[in-house]
């Protein structure tokens, strides 16, 4: 059944980014047996998506829509139920299934880390499974190991292990040695070894931080 899955999300540059065996604290819809997480699969997610049409028509929210018709249509060949990171209140709960499905960690910084996608791990939708799935034990957590570039990449040093100063981030964007972060991705998760091996394009991170900082 993994296989399949995998199968049917490739050719949108897709990949299962982690699941679990859902309990009845895991807040997820009446039935569910297993939750998978769907993320990017690099090297390719940022060409293929902009060569769609939700991205070509100029309404707004294209990586969304784009989301909801591929993953809809994904769970739908599959009888299960997608869910997404967007489109709330009510917001479901990707922070702490991506901590559950053992595959993302909380970082030095505190954001996730997933042991593919590093510091830019994203997600973009969730399939909710009736069925029970046998998924691979996930890797130990990269951290503990690691020289933790993270905390000092921040040259606005506004996202450390203290915490992250919202405003000092802003204000520093806003300027000219801000430009550096906003064409080509947030320094700290950058500075991450994973996310320097997940070969994400500085025009997707260049998006998201225009989006970010609007």
């Amino acid at each position: 059944m993994l296989d399949r899955i995998a199968t049917l999300a490739a050719p949108h540059h897709l990949a299962v980014f982690g699941g679990f065996a859902a309990g009845p604290g895991d807040a997820v819809p009446p039935g569910t047996r297993t939750l998978l997480l769907l993320g990017p699969a690099e090297p390719g997610f940022w060409p293929h998506l902009t060569a769609q049409p939700e991205w070509q028509d100029g309404r707004p929210d294209p990586i969304d829509r784009w989301s909801r018709r591929v993953i809809g249509r994904i769970a739908c060949d599959l009888r299960a139920k997608a869910l997404f990171p967007f489109g709330g209140p009510p917001w479901h709960p990707f922070y702490s299934w991506a901590l559950r499905s053992g595959r993302a960690w909380a970082s030095p910084v505190q954001l996730l880390v997933h042991d593919s996608a590093g510091l830019f791990v994203s997600y973009r939708g969730a399939l909710a499974l009736r069925e029970a799935i046998d998924l691979p034990a996930p890797p130990p957590s990269p951290c503990p190991a690691c020289a933790k570039p993270c905390l000092t990449a921040c040259p606005a040093h506004a996202l450390t292990g203290a915490g992250y100063d919202l405003p000092a981030c802003h204000s520093h964007l806003d300027r000219a040695e801000g430009q550096d972060c906003m064409t080509q991705g947030c320094a700290v998760r950058r500075a991450c070894p994973l996310s320097q091996a997940y070969a994400r394009m500085a025009d997707q991170s260049a998006y998201h931080m225009g989006q970010f900082h609007r």
